[in-house]
């Protein structure tokens, strides 16, 4: 199994006299509802965030020996965790942003506003990784796809890009392989802009070649499009470390790499995006997991959603109080008829006393 920190001081203990053949669905369970019983460092009960995180850090190991062919499933899809709750993400408002700046308290799962990317992006500009940044932002790739992408998947001519491949971690270790999900492979459309920083990239990249071929400096043509200075391709660790970074020394609210995924489906969508297209984009295998994961309304989204709500029912309103005026226009006696009616015997005397009382109420007045 690989070496996990947390691992290594609960899960090892726990499991590892245990092969990976005898690993199996009531085993975990009997062992994380042991875990569930104890305590952490602060020596407070476990938490259900605590404990799913465990699960998820078992699930990563399990899932590398699958991929070795070592177990044929990945048991640790059977644990379930009491209480817990998969955080939706929040948008950094200004609100948000004054609580964050007085109490260092930050939302778990947190997106950014189209002016706060903008900043990140326009201080990041000469950073090596800014077209990594780019498309996680706006095209929304996970890390381990950014960092498996190679130039042969990439058609700049064609606005086009393949996600292919992928690189993840498993503790130290660095693993490649297929998309998360079968729906993972798939084509992302570019658009110009995107189009010319990957093409300045490249040109950089092959500069960086160049120099160090000069200096007889070892360089490996290793294909991939995010790679470090000798050539090789980047650990998708340090692509998390030189974000947090990044984001620290430009003073914006604190997001993790992955929420810019949030990020690029909550902005498409606000550009007016629909879930299926945003379903291909992201690569989900369904369009209920792209609904209830990336779709966090932004605040003019849902503005503009609130005005349009608004508007629709004074609209409707204006037109019940229009109907009501002309039919009492109809009904309105008229000539010697009306003379020869008494106040209170008139017909329209009613009604215009119902349209007065109707013309106080707040929401009648649009209010």
């Amino acid at each position: 199994m690989p070496r996990f920190p947390v691992g290594e001081l609960i899960l090892i203990p726990r499991l590892g006299t245990y092969r990976l053949t005898e690993l199996d669905g009531p085993l975990l369970r009997a062992v994380f509802a042991k875990i569930a019983q104890t305590t952490n460092a602060k020596g407070l009960p476990q938490s259900a965030s605590a404990l799913n995180h465990l699960r998820t850090t078992l699930r990563a190991a399990l899932n590398l020996a699958v991929r070795e062919e070592l177990i044929e499933s990945n048991p640790a899809r059977h644990i379930e965790i009491a209480g817990y709750r998969k955080p939706h993400a929040q948008v950094w408002t200004d609100g948000r942003v004054e609580q964050w700046k007085l109490t260092g308290e930050h939302p778990p799962v947190a997106v950014w506003t189209a002016q706060q990317l903008s900043t990140f992006l326009g201080g990041v500009v000469e950073d090596s990784l800014f077209a990594f940044w780019w498309l996680a932002a706006l095209r929304g790739l996970r890390r381990g796809e950014l960092c498996g992408l190679r130039w042969a998947a990439v058609d700049l001519d064609r606005g086009l890009l393949f996600v292919e491949r992928q690189r993840t971690t498993a503790g130290h270790e660095v693993v490649e392989g297929d998309p998360k999900t079968a729906a993972g492979r798939r084509a992302v459309a570019l658009d110009k802009h995107t189009v010319a920083i990957l093409r300045e990239h490249r040109r950089r990249q092959l500069q960086r070649r160049d120099r160090r071929h000069a200096t007889k400096a070892q360089w490996n043509d290793s294909g991939y499009v995010f790679t470090r200075k000798d050539g090789q391709p980047i650990n998708p660790n340090y692509a998390t470390t030189r974000f947090r970074k990044l984001t620290d020394r430009a003073g914006l609210p604190p997001v993790r790499l992955h929420d810019l995924r949030h990020g690029a489906a909550s902005l498409a969508h606000e550009a007016g995006a629909d879930l299926k297209t945003l379903q291909d984009l992201l690569g989900h295998s369904s369009i209920v997991v792209t609904a209830d994961t990336y779709t966090s309304v932004l605040p003019d989204a849902q503005r503009r959603c609130a005005d349009a709500t608004a508007a629709l029912v004074l609209a409707a309103d204006r037109h019940t109080r229009q109907r009501i005026k002309q039919k009492a226009a109809k009904n309105r006696p008229t000539g010697r008829a009306e003379k020869q009616t008494t106040p209170a015997d008139k017909p329209g005397q009613k009604s215009r006393r119902r349209r007065s009382r109707a013309r106080k109420h707040p929401y009648r007045r649009g209010k």
